[in-house]
């Protein structure tokens, strides 16, 4: 069975991006179908996938990481409003495939993805 993982690395602050709320969504043309919200763990890891089983299929997806909230928290000092508050990465799955992980790495002025392993 396939299923769909990611995780936050803190490059501002050089360690795991924990207790950052994730959103996943399910991309219907104009129209976005919320699945998941999860939080991530101290490694900055989700304790399960996001997708998986009968809900892992092909499509479109949305994932939305609240990094504002998350420097706000660490007392870092954002501008208001803060340049990036929520992260969005849209991204398509072929389930084919048998695992899709989407890391992300951020800092209150940038971020990176990348297709993982």
């Amino acid at each position: 069975m396939g299923r769909l993982t990611t995780h936050v690395l803190d490059a501002a602050h050089g360690c795991p991006g924990s207790d950052i709320r994730i959103e996943l969504y399910r991309v219907d043309g104009d129209r976005l179908e919320l699945i998941t919200t999860r939080q991530t763990n101290d490694d900055g890891r989700c304790d399960s996938p996001l997708l998986e089983g009968d809900a892992y299929r092909s499509g479109v997806y949305q994932l939305q990481f609240s990094a504002g909230d998350y420097y706000r928290r660490r007392g870092v000092s954002l501008a208001e409003p803060a340049f990036l508050d929520v992260v969005v990465l849209r991204f398509g799955i072929s389930a084919e495939q048998n695992h899709y992980h989407v890391p992300l790495l951020i800092s209150p002025y940038s971020y990176s993805t990348y297709r993982g392993s």
